[in-house]
C-alpha cells in the first residue's frame, strides 16, 4: 500500500479533510495530515486566506517542506488547493517521489523546475470552480505534456467540492475523486 503526506487547504484541517484521510487509510494507506496552520480552522476561504498571508506562503511552504524531511522518499505527495503548493514543490524536487495528487489546483510546472520523469500524477479540479479556473491551463499543460498525468475536471462542482465538512462538498464528484484516487494509490503500493 501506498504512504502519502496530505496537504490541507486555507481553511485548516478541517473534520472533511480528516475523512477524506481516513478513506484512504480505510482502504489500507498510510496517510501523513500535518497541520500547517496549527489547530486554526475557518468557516469560509477568504478568512483562511488571510490567515495563511499573514503567516507568509513562503512559511507555509517550508513547513511542509520540512514535514517531508521526516518521512521516506518514495511516498505520494498530495494537496488540496493551498496544499497543492508544497505537494507540487516536493513532487518535483525530492528524489524518489512515488506520485502527486492534486485536488483543486495545479501550479505551472515551471515554478519548481521540470516535470520528473515517469512520476505520475492526477489532478481532480472543477469546471465551474473560478478558484481552479486560474490554474487550469497549468493542469492541462502538465496533462499534455507528461504521459503519467491524468487530469480529471468535474462539472457543476465548486472549490474544495471533496470536502465533505464544507457547504461546496458535491457527494456524487467527491465519490468519483475518492474513487479515482485510491486507483492511483493502488497502483503505485
Amino acid at each position: 500500500m501506498s504512504e502519502i503526506v496530505l496537504f490541507h487547504h486555507a481553511q485548516g484541517l478541517t473534520e472533511g479533510m480528516r475523512a477524506f484521510a481516513g478513506e484512504l487509510t480505510a482502504a489500507g494507506h498510510t496517510v501523513h495530515l500535518p497541520d500547517l496552520f496549527d489547530g486554526h480552522t475557518f468557516g469560509d476561504l477568504e478568512a483562511g486566506i488571510a490567515y495563511a498571508r499573514a503567516i507568509g506562503f513562503g512559511t507555509l511552504l517550508e513547513r511542509g517542506v520540512a514535514v517531508a524531511e521526516t518521512l521516506p522518499t518514495n511516498v505520494v505527495y498530495a494537496g488540496f488547493s493551498m496544499g497543492v503548493m508544497p505537494a507540487q514543490k516536493l513532487a518535483q524536487t525530492r528524489a524518489g517521489a512515488a506520485g502527486a495528487l492534486f485536488f483543486d489546483a495545479c501550479m505551472p510546472v515551471e515554478e519548481f523546475g521540470a516535470w520528473p520523469e515517469g512520476l505520475p500524477a492526477q489532478i481532480h479540479g472543477g469546471l465551474d470552480d473560478e478558484w481552479f479556473a486560474e490554474d487550469l491551463d497549468a493542469a492541462r499543460a502538465l496533462a499534455d505534456s507528461t504521459p503519467q498525468a491524468e487530469l480529471y475536471l468535474y462539472a457543476g462542482t465548486a472549490h474544495l467540492f471533496a470536502d465533505a465538512s464544507l457547504a461546496s462538498y458535491d457527494p456524487a464528484a467527491a465519490g468519483l475523486v475518492r474513487e479515482r484516487t485510491l486507483t492511483f494509490l493502488a497502483a503505485r503500493g
